[in-house]
């Protein structure tokens, strides 16, 4: 079997965790996710944070060769910044085994460009992940996401995105961008490669609309969150209908264990170049790994 790979893992400085409460007074994504006092569901239960240590160390564990970090969609550009530069050096220190996209927000303009400039330079291969509703944009807005996108496939490098399902139980995250706006977003920038999260919110079912698998063409669905919002034939379903080529194994780490994902894809994907694509081989391809 080819090395797992994660392509969606968070992790943070230390010090994010321990002030959980000024960062939620400071930036909207942070509160939706890591308030300190989280409401609904999740009352009384702070969702977990991870640093680069306890990530290799949770690799390690189970067998997880690589993995992509990220940060959030920040609102916050200082926050932004810390926790970039908190993904360069993790990179740095661990190379081989971590590759990093950059966060920020498109509304920012040039600053956000500046920002993907700088990170792009340091070493990261992406921008993500993109927070639409939190952030207070549009994905689907083309005036406001073409600076970013256009800088992007200058740079050659992948945009993720957080979608949601349209329908089903709610949870923290759980927003606006549902597949009609994804997909207007991809048909506005098809040379862009794109990474949608979370299975796209449900849009590669619609590969079996006959115009819809040439729209994707370009586009990556990342695994995160798997088991807290499919059952795991979702593996084998989207493999038969947009590709097992366009799944990406994901995480969503330190929300989800390696083990307990990895599991879910054993569980339906017979070994075989299938599964060694989804767990790793399709992102590998990808960011050059």
């Amino acid at each position: 079997m080819d090395q797992v790979i994660d392509s969606h893992c968070h992790i943070f400085p230390k010090s994010f965790s321990q002030n959980r409460a000024e960062l939620s007074s400071r930036d909207a994504t942070f509160a939706e996710l890591f308030s300190p006092t989280p409401t609904g569901a999740t009352a009384g239960r702070e969702a977990q944070m991870a640093t680069s240590e306890t990530l290799i160390e949770a690799m390690d564990a189970d067998g997880v060769a690589q993995a992509v970090v990220m940060g959030l969609g920040w609102t916050d550009m200082d926050l932004a910044r810390e926790a970039n530069d908190y993904l360069i050096r993790a990179v740095e220190f661990n190379r081989g085994r971590l590759t990093g996209l950059c966060s920020v927000d498109p509304s920012w303009g040039h600053a956000a460009l500046a920002e993907i400039e700088r990170c792009s330079k340091a070493g990261l291969k992406g921008i993500g992940e993109l927070h639409p509703d939190t952030q207070g944009f549009d994905l689907d807005d083309k005036a406001v996401m073409t600076p970013v996108m256009g800088l992007a496939a200058r740079l050659d490098i992948p945009v993720l995105i957080h979608t949601s399902e349209p329908v089903g139980h709610q949870y923290p995250g759980k927003g606006r961008t549902t597949p009609h706006k994804v997909y207007r977003f991809i048909e506005n920038f098809p040379d862009n490669v794109i990474i949608c999260a979370h299975w796209g919110g449900g849009l590669p079912f619609y590969a079996l609309m006959p115009e819809v698998p040439a729209v994707l063409k370009n586009v990556y669905f990342d695994t995160a969150a798997s088991p807290f919002l499919y059952r795991p034939q979702v593996f084998s379903t989207v493999a038969g209908l947009a590709g097992a080529e366009k799944i990406l194994f994901a995480t969503d780490f330190p929300l989800i264990k390696h083990g307990r994902a990895i599991g879910q894809v054993k569980e339906v994907i017979p070994a075989g170049k299938e599964r060694d694509a989804i767990l790793g081989g399709n992102a590998a391809r990808l960011f050059g790994l």
